[in-house]
């Protein structure tokens, strides 16, 4: 075809060339994370005061590859207990940058080069007077020197065999943004339950934010037979509920005991007769149970330590208000 660019022909590489290719890129990038040790000084310490500081939310900027690296650092500072968004600079000069407030606190991230785009909104971002935080890679730039702290995310070689592709410098400014992140939350106090309120549909999130009244089996689902009814009667119950036990109540509804699958067979070893025998002379007595409330970490954490498949739940009085079983704990992704 007429005007065509010829397609380069793909350059022949054994699998050593390629294994040592991927060595060297690793070797490159450990290299300039490991150049950030000595950059952790005062800019780092004044950066993060100015972030504990803020009133408002952290916002993010960057453009290219600095800005995938951005957005990443923004939902890192967000989950760990520091509100943060990112924007993106030329939007910011389309209208976006009505989304900071005199709160907020600016991090703008530009590893290599400083595009038109960041040149024409740091003047107005300062004109906000909100603090600027610079993770740039030239010192002389204009981002550096207008910003209130610049940390240094340079790097002395791209990973690239080119030295053009960002990859040592946006690896570099990533580990920066977290150490960041890091270093606010532990400063902040956040917890795993802090960690697990903002990672609700995580498995940690069901860990530490699941109660126990959130999967038990209520009301009319709850296996339950009175003291004085006959082991056959008990036996209907536990095959109509499906728990693998029923739970035993007295005449307020306060538990008393258990019969479970365990007992049954024990039962039936002793050749005692299910329709004469009452289900309270082979009950389990001072049977395990759980309070309403409990964490289902933690009643899944006694289910595995004494080996019980199934438990039953009481109010404050003792009376039975929901029973549940480890396939309980399963469909909830507890375990």
């Amino acid at each position: 075809m007429p005007g065509a660019a010829a397609v380069p022909a793909p350059v022949a590489a054994d699998d050593a060339a390629l294994q040592k290719l991927a060595l060297a890129v690793i070797e490159t990038e450990a290299a300039a994370v490991s150049a950030l040790a000595a950059r952790v000084g005062d800019a780092f310490i004044q950066a993060c005061r100015y972030l504990l500081a803020c009133e408002g939310r952290i916002v993010v900027t960057g453009i290219g590859k600095s800005g995938h690296i951005g957005s990443k650092i923004a939902a890192t500072l967000a989950s760990t207990g520091s509100p943060a968004f990112f924007m993106h600079p030329a939007e910011a000069s389309h209208g976006d940058l009505g989304m900071i407030t005199g709160k907020d606190v600016v991090l703008a991230l530009f590893t290599i080069s400083i595009t038109p785009a960041i040149t024409t909104i740091v003047p107005l971002i300062k004109r906000l007077g909100v603090p600027l935080i610079a993770l740039c890679g030239n010192a002389g730039s204009t981002l550096a020197r207008m910003a209130d702290v610049h940390i240094d995310v340079s790097v002395a070689q791209e990973a690239c065999p080119l030295n053009l592709a960002p990859t040592s410098s946006t690896t570099a400014a990533l580990v920066m943004g977290d150490a960041l992140a890091v270093s606010l939350l532990q400063a902040r106090g956040f917890t795993a339950q802090d960690f697990a309120r903002s990672h609700p549909a995580g498995r940690l999130g069901r860990r530490l934010l699941l109660l126990i009244d959130d999967i038990m089996h209520t009301g009319e689902r709850i296996p339950m037979v009175r003291e004085g009814v006959k082991l056959s009667q008990a036996l209907v119950e536990m095959t109509k509920k499906g728990l693998g036990m029923t739970t035993i109540v007295d005449a307020d509804g306060r538990l008393t005991g258990v019969f479970t699958d365990g007992d049954l067979r024990r039962t039936l070893d002793h050749g005692m007769d299910v329709h004469a025998t009452l289900v309270a002379d082979v009950m389990t007595r001072n049977c395990k149970r759980v309070n309403a409330g409990l964490l289902a970490a933690e009643a899944l954490q006694l289910m595995q330590k004494h080996k019980i498949s199934a438990l039953p739940v009481v109010d404050a009085q003792g009376k039975v208000v929901g029973a549940f079983n480890m396939h309980d704990m399963l469909r909830a992704g507890v375990v």
